[in-house]
């Protein structure tokens, strides 16, 4: 008899759900669908390892009606997948992810970790 799968829970940061609400309600559900993967301990196509803010953490991007969306989610905390960033990336410098949202994120999943203990 095969196991049951495992759905984790999605916990949100509060101001990374406020920021998420505000993009276009196709451009959730799209969103929401790759985060729902991650809940069944899968990785959607578009979601992709972030580089240098260590491992367990996952960068969700989404090309909308010319704009870029993306969702940073955690898989290191229990047994949740945690939301710490949405942002409306505008492009300044290619595909980089600007200073200011890494600052953020590593503010965030700091606050987070502590919060845990």
């Amino acid at each position: 008899m095969a196991e049951p799968r495992k759905t984790q829970p999605v916990s949100w940061i509060r101001a990374a759900l406020r920021d998420f609400e505000t993009f276009p309600a196709d451009a959730q559900s799209n969103l929401l669908t790759a985060l729902t993967i991650a809940a069944d301990v899968g990785k959607a196509d578009i979601a992709k390892p972030m580089q240098g803010l260590g491992s367990g953490l996952f960068e969700i991007a989404l090309a909308f009606r010319g704009d870029a969306f993306r969702v940073i989610y955690s898989v290191q905390f229990a047994d949740d997948v945690w939301v710490i960033h949405a942002f409306r990336k505008k492009s300044k410098r290619g595909i980089k992810t600007p200073k200011s949202e890494l600052d953020l994120i590593r503010d965030r999943l700091k606050r987070l970790k502590e919060a845990l203990r």
